[in-house]
């Protein structure tokens, strides 16, 4: 017959700290979760609102600047000569000489409009494509050293697919002939699009060239020059792994 059972206080003490431990543990992996849901709250929803919202004061102000004839950007290049027969002659070209796009503003300065009815998308251009001073703002960015718009060559963008007001979430839904309209306080012009480049790598700066044409996919782009608008964001979404770009020629300007 077994005696009573003897339980040492210092095995008592052992259990008591390896459920202390646990129950510390537990209560640390929730407050984890917690700030990791908050977190995504704020990326996926708190960076979009706020963004939206001055993506669309970005809007009004350049209507209302505008409006009043106040808007006037910092020169920084001379504007170029209207393009010569040839260039007129080669694709994407407009059928009249265009009128002088606006001087290169001030960097990280809004000067134009970029509205793309098939994605029910109205959104600023400013110059430059960094992520705190642009990018992250709502808008979308103008790839330096790459053409204005109304000019012979090639007017490339970038801008955010997920977050920070994502203007550029539904680009993959363009198809062939979908409009892409630029305004400017000088202009309208109206491009059309005519390629899609569904993914390539981050660094195929081919594709903002002035006639763009993929390194990564060499039958992909353009042959001649011509007046091209390229539109690019990450790919696939959530990732920044690769691009999509999607390509357009002028079909038309219109001077205010």
């Amino acid at each position: 017959m077994r005696g009573p059972l003897v339980v040492r206080h210092g095995t008592r003490r052992r259990r008591a700290l390896r459920r202390r431990a646990l129950w510390t543990g537990g209560e640390l992996l929730v407050t984890v979760g917690l700030v990791l849901l908050l977190l995504v709250a704020h990326q996926l929803w708190w960076t979009n609102r706020e963004a939206k919202a001055e993506a669309r004061r970005g809007v009004a102000t350049l209507e209302r600047e505008w409006g009043d004839g106040r808007y006037s950007p910092t020169p920084s290049a001379a504007p170029q000569a209207s393009p010569s027969a040839e260039q007129q002659a080669s694709p994407g070209a407009p059928r009249s000489p265009s009128p002088q796009p606006p001087p290169t503003p001030d960097w990280s300065q809004a000067y134009a409009i970029l509205t793309i009815p098939a994605l029910d998308l109205r959104v600023p251009v400013a110059e430059g494509i960094s992520k705190s001073g642009v990018l992250n703002r709502g808008y979308v960015g103008h790839y330096p050293r790459t053409q204005q718009p109304g000019h012979p060559g090639n007017f490339a963008l970038a801008g955010h697919r997920n977050t920070h007001g994502e203007p550029f979430r539904r680009l993959d839904r363009l198809g062939d002939g979908d409009e892409i309209v630029v305004e400017t306080e000088e202009a309208v012009y109206t491009y059309a699009v005519d390629q899609t480049l569904a993914q390539t790598s981050a660094h195929d700066n081919g594709v903002i060239r002035a006639v763009p044409r993929s390194f990564v996919h060499p039958g992909r782009g353009y042959r001649e020059p011509g007046y091209y608008i390229t539109l690019t964001t990450c790919t696939p979404e959530y990732t920044s792994r690769y691009r999509l770009v999607v390509w357009g020629t002028l079909l038309s300007m219109r001077a205010r």
